[in-house]
């Protein structure tokens, strides 16, 4: 679900006011590090790429464009850092213990159990280490962080053909990883 905040607020940030732009950050920061520890699979580089992500929205407040939604804005200069940080960084394979992390979220039996951020990066370390930066996205913006086809073409500049490719190729790898550790059958 996609956090809105109120236009009055975007309009004090638009003329300089701090302490509306501390209440965007305060609404908006879990769902930016979500969406970058997901696709980052690092903590402190999740975290850097949140402070990223409102230092230019902050400097580039003027040119938010208000028909569209204040989060999809900032999904779409967060998810562009981190494809970015991730080109520059190399994306590291699972270890044993994110594999054992992984097991264990599988085989826990209580679907209303929330992932702690630490599980989110081995879970996704698991599962997306063959996926292109674009499939990583689409499958992070769709399937980990729940948006639609319409607010992903508006995120990441794809058109829908785009999406539903890399999205199904994403879905693909991540079945294969499943079946190579034994968690679906063939």
């Amino acid at each position: 679900m996609m956090v809105q905040i109120d236009s009055e607020i975007i309009e004090r940030c638009r003329r300089g006011e701090t302490g509306a732009f501390r209440t965007v950050v305060q609404t908006f920061q879990p769902m930016i590090y979500s969406l970058s520890v997901k696709m980052l699979a690092d903590e402190e580089e999740a975290k850097d790429i949140v402070q990223d992500t409102f230092i230019k929205a902050w400097q580039s407040i003027s040119s938010f464009d208000g028909r569209y939604s204040f989060s999809t804005w900032l999904y779409t200069i967060a998810s562009r850092l981190c494809i970015d940080r991730i080109r520059k960084l190399r994306f590291s394979e699972p270890m044993n213990d994110d594999i054992a992390v992984f097991e264990g979220y599988a085989s826990d039996s209580n679907p209303e159990r929330q992932l702690e951020s630490s599980e989110w990066v081995s879970v996704i370390k698991v599962l997306a280490q063959k996926l292109s930066n674009k499939q990583r996205l689409v499958f992070t913006l769709s399937q980990l962080e729940g948006l639609d086809t319409e607010e992903i073409i508006r995120i990441t500049g794809m058109d829908s053909t785009q999406i539903k490719s890399n999205l199904s190729l994403a879905r693909k790898s991540v079945r294969e990883q499943l079946i190579k550790l034994g968690y679906e059958k063939d």
